[in-house]
Formats: C-alpha cells, structure tokens, sequence
C-alpha cells in the first residue's frame, strides 16, 4: 500500500510539473505575440506617419507649381495681348518645365519616404520576429 502511494504521489509531481512547463510555454509564446505586434503596430505608426508628411510634401510642391504657372500664364496672355507671341510661349513653356520639375521633386521625396518606412517597418518585424523566436525557443527548453 505504502508503495501505491508513494507511485501515485510521484505521478502527482511530475504531471503538476509537466503542466506548469506547459503554462510557463504558452506564456512565453503569449509574451512573443505581444511583442511582435506592439512592433508592428509600431512600424505601421511611422510608416503611415511618413507617408503623411511625404502626402504634405508634395501637395505643399503641388500648390507652388500651381501658382508660378498661373503666374507666368497672366504674363503670357499680356505678352498676347500686347503682340508678343514668342515672349508669350516662351512664359507657358517655362511655366510648364517649372511645374513638371516640382511635381518630379515631390514624386521622388514621397518614394524616398516611402522606402525610409518600407525600411523602419521591416527592421520592427524582423526584431519582433527574433524576440518571438527567442522566447518559443526558451519555452521549448521548459
């Protein structure tokens, strides 16, 4: 009888011990989800942080184009008016050339920010990715 106890008892230990390592597994693989997400939720926040200034950016160039063409058209159809058709041309087509190269300023900024927080985002998930890795290894070894 002594002995039946004492087998039971021992299965008792290591079942409760078995189940503890399987809790202390599941909060570790809990603990690396959680972290992996507050990194990318992290990641997503600059991302879309960047692509609004870039957004700012390029409407900011977008008005300026605006304004130096309609500018230089005013000038163009006084020029018209007054007889000056090459002077006149000459204004659109420095009007046009400004407009297109801001409009190519702002294009290459946002694709700069654009690439700055494709970068930030994919150096959060890779260091959320080893974190999450780090803590399944250590909740297998439990």
């Amino acid at each position: 009888m002594n002995k039946t106890w004492m087998i039971v008892a021992t299965a008792c230990v290591f079942s409760a011990s078995a189940y503890a390592d399987d809790a202390k597994s599941v909060d570790l693989d809990k603990r690396g989800d959680r972290i992996e997400q507050r990194l990318d939720n992290r990641g997503d926040r600059r991302e879309q942080h960047l692509d609004n200034k870039g957004d700012r950016i390029e409407n900011r160039l977008d008005n300026r184009g605006d304004r130096i063409e309609h500018r230089l058209d005013n000038k163009a159809d006084r020029a018209d008016a007054n007889g000056h058709e090459k002077r006149a041309d000459h204004l659109r087509n420095k009007g046009d050339r400004i407009d297109q190269r801001l409009d190519n300023k702002g294009d290459r900024i946002d694709h700069r920010l654009h690439a700055r927080g494709d970068r930030v985002d994919n150096r959060l998930d890779n260091k959320g990715e080893r974190i999450n890795n780090r803590l399944d290894r250590r909740a297998d070894r439990r």
